[in-house]
């Protein structure tokens, strides 16, 4: 992604999607239906960090939320529509069907642009403008020269540098940060119960109500609620600013897991009956109306926002990462935290975690929405005195007023 390009990397992605999907539809055996579903993992874990990445570089500040928004929405809507054929049609069939989806994706890609912030880095400008404007139009001009001066400074003060090794990297504000507040966004969205209730749904459904009650017309209900509520999320994105919006939806989260452990404890000690499953079933709602509308949609909009250019595909690629570390140590503690601290106790483990995971984010995260890609990338660099780290002094330098960097010469 960061050396062939996003559109190189989305091919990739999607060969891979067709490769998995046609030997699923071809198996003959057991094992063959496990290779097609490990290249199938494979497809998804590189698209992880391709998809928020994409969208941030396409889209114009004033959408970016909206379009990134989608990324959760039509993930649901597609595990939502692979369980409604697969409970309809064959695995067989179901994977037929499945395999034009990479098909179209690799046909849409011909005609799709390379990223104009890839062709920036590459130095590649006029074909950055070309894109640029066939993506936004001539509206946004101020953007995309901020976007070249900044890398045009960016290359002079590297030509005055000795090469960077891995260490003076990573100990780079604009590297490590981001990278560490993806990774508490992350876990806070997985903490938060969605993969749980996708894994473990109807065990949960009945050790928070009772073992008779009908979980699987429960979980189609929450399911219902996650499509509606997520399509909601894509238009209230752009009423709230984005650190509102997720320490709003991240203390309903912590206070619904507080509420649903109390419950399960005081039901558990006899003080409140086991029939009224009205209490929990709203608690359960409220978790998901949480989950739906900010925990999940709310990590892959700032994940799309926060990387600066220089490092956005290894930075991006580290924090995703992160993603499948805190899913797996969630999904395989769950079960052994139930035998031993029972559901109220694991709910309450999971609001303290959850509690840890925003306030370091309330110190790392800078507001994102109506910004620049390039703004949010020099709200990293830059010092206080709005002066930009760098290694000739008086080679590079921040305006002080919007951001954008420009270099000593060119304000003299």
């Amino acid at each position: 992604m960061g050396r062939f390009g996003r559109k190189a990397a989305h091919y990739t992605i999607s060969v891979t999607a067709l490769a998995s999907w046609l030997t699923t539809l071809l198996a003959n055996s057991v094992e063959v239906v496990l290779i097609g579903r490990i290249i199938g993992g494979l497809s998804f874990g590189l698209m992880l960090p391709l998809r928020s990445i994409l969208i941030g570089e396409y889209t114009s500040p004033k959408y970016r939320g909206a379009f990134l928004t989608t990324i959760s929405l039509t993930q649901g809507f597609g595990i939502f529509f692979v369980h409604l054929i697969g409970s309809l049609l064959s695995w067989r069939r179901t994977a037929l069907v499945c395999l034009f989806l990479p098909f179209i994706s690799l046909v849409m890609i011909l005609f799709t642009p390379e990223s104009p912030s890839w062709l920036v880095s590459k130095g590649r400008y006029d074909e950055c403008r070309e894109v640029f404007h066939w993506l936004r139009g001539d509206e946004e001009n101020t953007e995309l020269e901020a976007m070249i001066g900044a890398r045009t400074n960016f290359e002079k003060t590297r030509r005055h540098q000795k090469k960077l090794d891995i260490k003076a990297i990573v100990q780079k504000p604009e590297f490590y940060k981001p990278i560490i507040l993806m990774v508490h966004v992350y876990a806070m969205g997985q903490l938060s119960g969605a993969a749980l209730i996708t894994a473990y749904g109807t065990t949960v459904m009945e050790l928070v109500m009772n073992p008779s009650v009908n979980s699987s017309a429960w979980m189609i209900g929450l399911d219902s609620q996650r499509v509606v509520v997520n399509t909601l999320a894509i238009f209230v994105i752009n009423w709230f600013k984005r650190r509102v919006m997720l320490f709003s939806t991240g203390v309903l989260c912590v206070a619904s897991h507080t509420a649903l452990a109390t419950y399960v404890y005081l039901k558990g000690q006899g003080v409140l009956s086991s029939e009224a499953i009205w209490i929990p079933g709203i608690l359960l709602n409220i978790q998901f109306f949480s989950v739906s509308i900010g925990m999940v949609p709310l990590p892959s909009v700032i994940g799309g926002e926060v990387f600066p250019l220089e490092y956005r595909s290894l930075a991006g690629s580290i924090s995703q990462a992160s993603v499948a570390g805190t899913m797996f140590l969630v999904l395989k503690t769950f079960p052994g935290l139930v035998d031993s601290i029972g559901i109220s106790g694991t709910y309450l483990v999971y609001a303290v975690l959850l509690t840890y995971c925003l306030s370091v984010i309330m110190y790392l995260m800078p507001e994102t929405k109506g910004r620049t890609l390039q703004e949010i990338e020099d709200g990293y660099t830059a010092v206080p005195g709005g002066v930009v780290v760098a290694e000739e002094s008086g080679s590079l330098k921040s305006n002080g007023e919007n951001g954008v960097i420009v270099s000593a010469e060119a304000k003299a």
